[in-house]
């Protein structure tokens, strides 16, 4: 679906005069599909359900919504000429059209609160809770912000850029988490060498 978006963008400034307005929104538009992946491959991409039936179950129903939700965005930050226009072909108006804005804003939310509740069911919930409680919070604050941009309609570079800082949040935060835990790793790892060279010497 990253492709599909890319694709839609790059049709929607073949359709539009091109000008640094219109390519900064298109690159933002860009960015934006590349943050709703990268919050659930970052997340919960890639790691196993719990093996129980309920979470395996849970682990395939919520993949529903939440690609819809990817798939919907892609469509609205590119889409010339339909029902829900885009992002690209409003470049320039004030303010971001009523449904491209709520289909971005909401679909940003549901993004964020479907891989929350997919995490949930993933093995790594249990063993990463420093982790994953936070970011669950941080996750659902973020998508009622998001949701609330949408419903603002902001122009659509600053809806586009609003949108893109808001999927760094959660994201930010994980990497803090990660980065720290690996110097305390590392930390605890030192002192035990060098003991145990200061062992040899005697």
């Amino acid at each position: 679906m990253l492709v599909e978006t890319v694709t839609g963008v790059v049709d929607g400034l073949a359709h539009e005069p091109t000008n640094a307005l219109t390519l900064a929104v298109g690159l933002v538009a860009v960015v934006i599909g590349f943050g709703a992946w990268w919050t659930y491959f970052d997340v919960a991409g890639h790691r196993r359900p719990r093996p129980t039936r309920a979470n395996t179950v849970e682990w395939m129903l919520v993949h529903m919504p939440l690609t819809a939700a990817v798939a919907a965005m892609g469509a609205a930050t590119a889409a010339v000429g339909a029902a829900t226009a885009g992002l690209v072909e409003h470049a320039h108006d004030s303010r971001t059209p009523a449904a491209t804005a709520w289909v971005l804003g909401g679909g940003a939310a549901v993004v964020l609160c479907a891989t929350m509740v997919l995490a949930a069911s993933l093995r790594v919930w249990r063993e990463e809770r420093g982790l994953y409680r936070p970011l669950t919070r941080t996750c659902v604050v973020v998508a009622v912000v998001c949701a609330g941009v949408g419903a603002a309609r902001p122009a659509p570079l600053v809806l586009g850029f609003a949108l893109v800082l808001l999927f760094g949040v959660p994201w930010g935060l994980a990497v803090a988490y990660r980065l720290s835990h690996e110097e305390e790793s590392t930390a605890e790892e030192v002192p035990a060498g060098a003991g145990h060279q200061d062992d040899n010497r005697g």
